[in-house]
């Protein structure tokens, strides 16, 4: 699926993805301006790639002085099989997740969970762990980022 969406893309198409990546608040003026296209093209080649699911949506990208505030950690999650799905769909709902992983090994899961405190860290890893489905968690907080890409 992944060969037939390259395809579709066209180098207008990657310009405007571009422009967007580094400001998905920019108006359509001013990515027409940018893009130097019509205003009406960068309507319709982003509402073709909304419709084509290669944008599904828009998010927010927080500052890095409102991110150092916030106390972070991984977090290993053991899930029973069984109840994988219904575990995943608790874990979604939990907002202070900011990504979650399914990886190989003795863990199923990894979460990346971002909390104001420890105590609200604390209170996180609980509830996690209390969830329907999780066997057992592990967690490790987050010291220092040393970069990030």
């Amino acid at each position: 699926m992944t060969l037939v969406l390259c395809k579709m893309i066209s180098k207008q198409d990657e310009r405007l993805i571009s422009v967007l990546r580094s400001n998905a608040r920019a108006s359509i003026s001013e990515l027409a301006r940018l893009l130097d296209m019509s205003r009406t093209t960068v309507q319709s080649r982003l509402q073709k790639l909304e419709q084509s699911g290669v944008i599904q949506g828009y998010k927010i990208d927080f500052g890095q002085d409102y991110l150092g505030s916030l106390v972070s950690a991984h977090v290993s999650i053991k899930v029973k099989q069984k109840l994988t799905a219904k575990t995943n769909i608790a874990l979604k709902q939990l907002s202070h997740i900011s990504a979650l992983y399914a990886i190989s090994g003795e863990y199923d899961m990894i979460a990346i969970v971002e909390a104001q405190s420890l105590e609200q860290l604390s209170q996180l890893l609980d509830e996690i762990g209390n969830l329907d489905g999780v066997e057992r968690t592990n967690s490790a907080v987050i010291l220092e980022t040393k970069f990030q890409r």
